[in-house]
């Protein structure tokens, strides 16, 4: 559980770290349209070595990527899994009742794996480069057009920043419980399904007190220090548009030049 580094913000001064929230929001929510374009080798190798790019450009160590990857590998092969035995077309190698392996399968199960890997990869990136506050902010100010037709912006806005700080704060809550009960001889893993579930409650009870508490506290916080949201409220942290914004939603437009030509 330690591994999962989403709401983790890792400070730096590189030029991902320097590029406005709202410009990384946009691009970030972009890019997961634009993966859907891919639809051969060539185009996933260029998203490949673009979110590469990306990486180092944040500089990052890639392995810090890889251990935020691991705990969604259950639920990546269990999608390609899927996408390979459950894929018709194309030529048939095996099959067994409802399953089939084929040529399209494998090709899709490829793809999927890699779209997956991408998407994932790129939303760490946001993650990891940006702090909470700042992606708050900049949700806020995407949506505030949202205010004219009486959506409470400001409301989700603050309950987005407290849930990206609460994550990691509540994955490291949930390994000490984990921890804990495995000094006390609880061996997680072992017995079938519903042993593997019982095993939980012990650790999801704790859990949930420990995360009613820190939300009274919390509560209690904000309302001893005057805590008022709203439209008319001021921002400590100003946001700014950048030459490397701009810049950067141009290159984003000439990768999608180049993933439509490479489509064929």
């Amino acid at each position: 559980m330690s591994n999962i580094i989403l709401g983790r913000y890792i400070d730096g001064g590189s030029i991902i770290h320097r590029m406005d929230s709202r410009a990384k929001l946009i691009l970030s929510l972009y890019f997961i349209v634009i993966v859907f374009l891919c639809n051969n080798w060539q185009t996933y190798a260029l998203l490949g070595i673009f979110t590469l790019a990306c990486v180092l450009l944040s500089k990052i160590k890639m392995s810090f990527f890889i251990k935020g990857v691991r705990p969604l590998i259950g639920l990546i092969l269990i999608t390609v899994l899927l996408q390979l035995f459950f894929t018709s077309g194309g030529t048939v190698y095996w099959q067994w009742g409802p399953f089939k392996l084929t040529s399209f399968g494998i090709i899709n199960s490829i793809y999927i794996f890699c779209r997956i890997v991408l998407i994932v990869l790129m939303s760490t990136l946001l993650t990891v480069t940006t702090t909470p506050l700042e992606i708050a902010d900049g949700l806020e100010s995407l949506m505030a057009p949202l205010r004219k037709i009486k959506v409470p912006v400001d409301e989700i806005a603050l309950m987005i920043s407290i849930a990206l700080r609460f994550v990691p704060t509540l994955m490291d809550e949930m390994q000490k419980i984990i921890n804990a009960q495995r000094a006390r001889g609880v061996n997680f893993g072992e017995g079938n399904l519903f042993k593997q579930a019982k095993m939980l409650i012990p650790i999801l009870i704790p859990l949930f007190v420990n995360s009613i508490k820190r939300a009274e506290d919390l509560a209690v916080a904000m309302e001893a220090r005057g805590y008022q949201g709203g439209p008319n409220r001021t921002k400590y942290r100003q946001q700014h548009w950048h030459l490397v914004d701009t810049v950067g939603i141009v290159v984003f437009l000439a990768l999608t030049g180049g993933l439509m030509l490479l489509r064929g």
